[in-house]
């Protein structure tokens, strides 16, 4: 429905984090933004996902293999390539190594970076490029204050929400843990639809 509005890169730290994770997935999922990585973004992440979710398990690399693996098919035209000569080489980062996610934006025309490191890509980088950095929290309190989406955004939290099983938590429970996870402004703006949470 709003898929062709506008087109977000999601880093790999927001990837890791599971809550964040399924609530952007879920908006996405809804039709309200096309979400977009590369290989390098989805490497990151597995690998994130192995050294600190799954830290200490034996099964630790396969598990995050898996969840790359459902990611990947859930969202199979997220993948970006052929992306590498995107970004000029005189632009300077913070740190040079994420210069392949500007590289990704800039080759899908995205309007926005979903990332928690906002500090890894100033302003004075990405305005010229038409890109905005975002948090996670930020991102979704403002995709769920969108007047054309407002209904639909809650509505697929909603079903995030349901189909958790293990164990079941109620639309409470859920902006307890959005809290929890530093999502304060999206669980906000949620609060005053707690009652079709």
């Amino acid at each position: 429905m709003f898929a062709n509005r506008f087109t977000i890169v999601v880093d790999a730290c927001v990837l890791v984090r599971v809550l964040p994770r399924n609530i952007i997935l879920s908006l996405a999922e809804a039709g309200l933004f096309r979400p977009r990585w590369n290989e390098t973004i989805l490497d990151e992440m597995e690998k994130a996902l192995c050294d600190k979710i799954y830290k200490g398990r034996e099964d630790a690399a396969a598990l995050a293999s898996v969840q790359r693996g459902r990611i990947a098919e859930a969202f199979n035209e997220a993948l970006v390539s052929d992306y590498e000569a995107g970004l000029p080489l005189d632009v300077e980062l913070p740190d040079e190594k994420d210069r392949h996610v500007i590289a990704a934006a800039i080759k899908v025309g995205a309007s926005v970076i979903v990332t928690d490191n906002v500090k890894h890509f100033p302003a004075h980088v990405l305005a010229p490029l038409d890109i905005e950095v975002k948090t996670a929290d930020d991102f979704i309190a403002d995709t769920l204050d969108l007047p054309e989406g407002h209904r639909e955004a809650v509505a697929a939290i909603r079903t995030m929400r349901e189909r958790l099983k293990r164990p079941e938590i109620t639309a409470k429970e859920l902006l307890l843990r959005m809290e929890g996870n530093g999502l304060l402004d999206s669980a906000n703006v949620l609060r005053d639809h707690v009652d079709r949470l």
